[in-house]
């Protein structure tokens, strides 16, 4: 069977009649059919996780006795709090600013719960809400308490008009508290002024990941020589470092801390995505490209948990996200803008194992350079 295709006439960019071929019918419908398969995937990677999270697994710290904790807790959904009794309001503390709870229910005669809505504000509201469920409680039980006392009063004014004693072992009326409880909700790690409902870190998560790769195709399609790429990657970030800290920082406020700490982790968070769409294509092509893209914008970024707690994502997803450079990223700003008190060496040591993966894949792949683009 010929597999010649049927000419076709069209003008030149002169006017000119020139003909062409068509494009087979088999290559056409295999075209619509892996880009119906492309859009497919996109919309599983970005909904997938906001579909299947579910408020789970919160690590929040407990101060209070063994039946408090449970009275308190047993209100919560099953499985959405992972407790860890404390001995005092200031271990909660540290425990919340070294970023090993997202807050506390401090419990007793002065109920408090902690939140730190720099940290999450999903996990604040969720805290939040476990407050004002504690508070309906103490309510509760005091007009019960309420409604035991004016009981048994009435019943002690029946038997005195009637000239009789109380009946024998019955306790004076019950006294109703003189001043309920009040539980109340304190922020102590809030949000910058200019980003009170926490969503710039999550906002900018996208584009951060988006200008990594921006940087990776253009270097990988216009600059050749691994020093020459390695080199421009390298100022790359340096450059896009300080302009974006300058934005994020300087002009919405949102970045919090040290200036530089911030265009150090902003800037090395690019050069870990450039340097691992230039290394594969280095390795093995254009199509090199392609795939640093869908690590990034279709693995890394759905994972990487900016607007809601890891946990809440199905595991061991949530901590997978963090290998990945969107999700180290989002984490080393949060912690140097909000809790110099947390160990950062993780997620800097995952952006700079990308960085070096990068480098050393651009190296080897060395002998798939192809020239830069004539003319650029």
């Amino acid at each position: 069977m010929s597999t010649a295709t049927e000419p076709t006439v069209a003008p030149d960019h002169r006017g000119a009649i020139v003909t062409g071929p068509h494009t087979p019918w088999a290559h056409t419908l295999r075209t619509a059919t892996l880009a119906a398969v492309a859009v497919v995937v996109v919309l599983v990677a970005f909904a997938w996780p906001s579909i299947t999270s579910k408020a789970q697994n919160l690590p929040v710290a407990a101060v209070g006795s063994a039946d408090q904790v449970s009275q308190v807790t047993s209100k919560a959904p099953q499985g959405a709090l992972d407790v860890r009794a404390t001995s005092s309001r200031a271990h909660a503390l540290d425990l919340i600013r070294t970023r090993e709870v997202y807050g506390a229910m401090v419990l007793g005669d002065s109920p408090e719960i902690l939140v730190a809505s720099a940290g999450s504000p999903v996990a604040a509201q969720a805290l939040t809400q476990i407050g004002t469920q504690m508070q309906a409680q103490i309510n509760s039980q005091a007009i019960a308490r309420l409604q035991d006392a004016l009981k048994q009063a009435s019943q002690a004014a029946q038997a005195a008009a009637k000239g009789q004693a109380p009946p024998p072992g019955q306790s004076p009326p019950a006294q109703a508290p003189a001043a309920l409880p009040v539980v109340t909700v304190t922020d102590v790690v809030p949000v910058a002024p200019d980003d009170p409902r926490g969503t710039g870190l999550a906002v900018a998560g996208l584009p951060l990941a988006l200008g990594g790769m921006i940087g990776g195709v253009l270097i990988s399609l216009l600059v050749s020589g691994t020093w020459r790429r390695l080199t421009a990657i390298l100022a790359y970030g340096i450059v896009a470092g300080l302009g974006l800290a300058g934005v994020l920082q300087g002009w919405f406020h949102i970045l919090q801390g040290s200036f530089w700490a911030n265009t150090a982790a902003i800037g090395l968070g690019i050069v870990g995505t450039a340097a691992i769409i230039v290394g594969f294509n280095a390795l093995i092509g254009r199509a090199g490209i392609a795939l640093g893209a869908i690590i990034t914008l279709f693995v890394g970024n759905p994972l990487s948990a900016l607007t809601q707690p890891k946990e809440f994502l199905p595991p061991p997803w949530g901590d997978v996200g963090q290998w990945f450079v969107p999700g180290a990223s989002g984490t080393l700003l949060r912690d140097l803008s909000y809790f110099p008190d947390a160990s950062a060496v993780f997620p800097w040591l995952v952006l700079a194992v990308w960085a070096v993966l990068g480098a050393v894949l651009t190296a080897v792949g060395h002998f798939r350079d192809e020239p830069a683009v004539a003319g650029v």
